[in-house]
C-alpha cells in the first residue's frame, strides 16, 4: 500500500504533510463551501441543445459536433468535449480508441467530463468528482474575441504515475493561464489510467483480441492530439504550431509520444517537466504484473477479468502494482529502447524544452514522512541493487555514502532516486537529442516550498506554470509574482517561437533572458531561482553524478 500512497502527480497526497494546509485563513465551513462551488462549476452533465437556444458567439463547429462554451471573464472555456466516436466502455473496454464521426448536433461544453477510473483513496480529489470508463474528453481555453492570426496551441498532459489524476486538478485549470496569455490556446486531454490504460493482456489464452492494452493511455493521447489537429483551427488555433507539455507521467508521456509513428504531424515542440522514458517497463515486467493481478483475483482469462467488479479491480491493482503500471516498451507502439531512438535521431525534427526540480523526491518524503520513505526507499534500493553488477553496486554505494551529508534530514536514498528517476534520465535525453542533431533547452527549478521536508519537490512548479498562486498545498506559500510570470512567459515564448528566450521588453522584470540551447560541451541550463533566473553550466552546480549514477538509466525505473 505504501507504493500506492507514493504515486506522483496528485496534490491531495500533501494533506498527509504537516504544515501543508493552504495559507489562506478560512474556516472548515468556508473550505467545504469552496469545494462544493468548485464541484458545481466543474461538473454537471453536458447535454445536447435541440431548441436552438444558445449563445452563437460561444459556439464552435467541430467535426463531431458544435460545442458551446462558457465565459469566465475574458476567457471562453470549452469543457468535456469528446474526442472519440465511442467511449471505451462495455465491449470496447481494453480496445483502441475509436475515431470521431461527423455530427451536426449542438452540445454544451460547460463541464469537465468524467475523470478516469482510479483509486480515490490515493488521489483524494477524485473522490469529489464523477469517474468512469467513459472519460475520453478534452478541454479548450481561448481568449474572447476574433483574431486574424492563428494562435499557437499548447496541449497539456496531466501526471499521476499513469495511475491517478485528471484534467480536473484545480491548479491546472486553464482560465488564469489564458487570461494572462491571450495569444495562445490551451488544451488539456484526458486518458485511460492504470489497469484500464496500461495492462498487458495479449499473452492470456483469449488475449489475441486485445493487442493494444499495454499502451492504450498513450493511444488515447494520440487520438486527442488528432482531434486537436483536425479541429483547433475552428477555435482560432494553428494546427501547425502545437506544443505538447506535461509533468511527471505527463512528462513521461510527452517524451514518448514523439517516438510513436505518425505523431510528428500533430505537434512541433515538446516541454518535458520531470519526466522521461524512464517511466516505462519491459514486456516481461508488464506480463509479470498482469500475472500477479490475475492470481490475486482468481482469474485465468480476459473474460474472467471482465467480470470483476471495477472497484475490486482498481483496489487490488493498487495494492499489488503501485508505481509499476506504466507504459510498455513493447516494440510495437513504442521502441524497445526509447533512449536509443532519441540517439538515432527519431525526434531531431522537434524542438524540446526539458528539466526537473532540485529535490524531486522531497514530495514523496513529505507525503509519507521520513519513516515511511526510508522503508520504501530501502526496499526499492535493494531491488535496484539486485539488478547491478558488483562494480556498479560499488559505485552506487559510494554515491550514497557521500549523498548522506548533502541533505542531513533525509536519508541517502532520496538523492539516489533523484538521480535514478529524474536527473540522470533528463541528461540522457538532453545528450541524445543534441548528439542526434536535434534542438533542446534545459532547465533546473530550485525554488523551495515552505512545507516541511518538501524543499523544491516534485510538482512544486505546477501552480506557477498555470498561474494558480492560491494553490499552495505543495508550495506552502505563494512564489514571487514577477518570477512566476517570467517563467510562464518563457513557456509561452517557446510555444510561439521555439525559443524560450525573452528580450528586455518581453521580460516581466525588464531584463533580457537569453536561454542558450543545450550542447554537450558546456551543458548550460536555465536555473529558475526565485530571486535570479540565470544560466549555469552543469559542471558549476554538479547536478548529475556522471560517473556513479548516469549509467543507471539503462535499467530504467522499475
Amino acid at each position: 500500500m505504501l507504493a500506492a500512497i507514493l504515486i506522483c502527480g496528485c496534490a491531495a497526497v500533501m494533506t498527509a504533510c504537516k504544515g501543508s494546509k493552504p495559507t489562506r485563513d478560512t474556516s472548515e465551513k468556508d473550505e467545504l463551501k469552496e469545494v462544493r462551488e468548485r464541484m458545481e462549476a466543474l461538473y454537471g452533465e453536458n447535454k445536447q441543445i435541440t431548441d436552438g437556444n444558445y449563445d452563437k458567439s460561444l459556439a464552435v463547429k467541430c467535426i463531431n459536433g458544435t460545442f458551446v462554451g462558457r465565459k469566465n471573464g475574458d476567457v471562453i472555456a470549452y469543457k468535456g468535449i469528446p474526442f472519440v466516436g465511442k467511449q471505451p466502455t462495455g465491449e470496447l473496454r481494453w480496445k483502441a480508441p475509436v475515431d470521431c464521426v461527423p455530427d451536426d448536433g449542438v452540445y454544451e461544453a460547460y463541464y469537465n467530463g468524467k475523470s478516469p477510473c482510479q483509486n480515490a483513496d490515493v488521489w483524494q480529489i477524485a473522490s469529489l468528482y464523477p469517474k468512469g470508463e467513459d472519460c475520453l474528453h478534452l478541454n479548450v481555453w481561448k481568449a474572447e474575441g476574433a483574431s486574424t492570426a492563428k494562435k499557437p496551441v499548447m496541449v497539456w498532459i496531466h501526471g499521476g504515475a499513469f495511475e491517478v489524476g485528471g484534467t480536473v486538478e484545480p491548479r491546472e485549470e486553464g482560465c488564469n493561464f489564458i487570461k494572462e496569455n491571450p495569444d495562445v490556446i490551451l488544451v488539456s486531454i484526458e486518458y485511460r489510467l492504470g489497469v484500464f490504460g496500461f495492462l498487458h493482456l495479449s499473452h492470456l489464452p483469449d488475449g489475441k483480441d486485445y493487442p493494444d492494452t499495454q499502451n492504450l493511455g498513450l493511444m488515447d493521447q494520440m487520438m486527442g492530439l488528432k482531434w486537436v489537429h483536425e479541429n483547433i483551427a475552428a477555435f482560432g488555433g494553428d494546427p501547425d504550431n502545437v506544443t505538447i507539455f506535461g509533468q511527471s507521467a505527463g512528462g513521461g508521456s510527452v517524451s514518448l509520444l514523439p517516438l510513436i509513428k505518425g505523431s510528428h504531424q500533430y505537434f512541433q515542440k515538446v516541454i518535458v517537466q520531470s519526466g522521461s522514458p524512464v517511466f516505462t517497463r519491459s514486456t516481461e515486467e508488464a506480463i509479470a504484473c498482469t500475472n500477479e493481478l490475475m492470481e490475486a483475483l482468481g482469474c485465468k482469462t480476459v473474460a474472467d477479468l471482465q467480470k470483476v467488479d471495477i472497484d475490486t479491480l482498481i483496489a487490488t491493482a493498487g495494492d499489488l502494482l503501485g508505481l509499476r503500471v506504466w507504459a510498455e516498451r513493447d516494440g510495437s507502439l513504442l521502441p524497445k529502447d526509447p533512449y536509443e531512438a532519441y540517439a538515432n535521431g527519431a525526434t531531431k525534427d522537434l524542438t524540446f524544452l526539458q528539466g526537473c526540480t532540485k529535490d524531486e523526491v522531497g514530495y514523496f518524503i513529505c507525503g509519507v514522512g521520513l519513516e515511511g520513505w526510508n522503508a520504501f526507499g530501502a526496499d526499492r534500493k535493494a531491488k535496484k541493487m539486485a539488478q547491478l553488477t558488483k562494480e556498479e553496486q560499488a559505485l552506487v554505494e559510494s554515491y550514497c555514502k557521500e549523498a548522506k551529508d548533502v541533505t542531513p534530514e533525509y536519508s541517502s536514498t532520496n538523492r539516489l532516486f533523484d538521480q535514478i528517476v529524474f536527473i540522470a534520465p533528463l541528461f540522457r535525453l538532453l545528450e541524445n537529442q543534441t548528439k542526434a542533431g536535434g534542438k533542446t533547452y534545459a532547465y533546473f527549478f530550485t525554488v523551495e516550498s515552505s512545507v516541511p521536508l518538501m524543499k523544491s519537490g516534485h510538482a512544486v512548479e505546477l501552480s506557477t506554470v498555470f498561474n494558480h498562486p492560491e494553490e499552495t498545498l505543495v508550495t506552502g506559500r505563494q512564489f514571487d509574482e514577477t518570477f512566476s510570470k517570467t517563467m510562464r512567459r518563457m513557456w509561452v515564448q517557446f510555444a510561439k517561437t521555439g525559443n524560450p528566450s525573452l528580450s528586455a521588453d518581453q521580460s516581466p522584470d525588464g531584463k533580457a533572458k537569453e536561454w542558450p540551447l543545450y550542447d554537450t560541451k558546456d551543458r548550460q541550463l536555465m536555473i529558475f531561482d526565485e530571486k535570479d533566473i540565470h544560466t549555469e553550466k552543469e559542471s558549476e552546480r554538479k547536478i548529475l553524478d556522471w560517473d556513479r549514477t548516469y549509467f543507471l538509466t539503462k535499467y530504467y525505473c522499475i
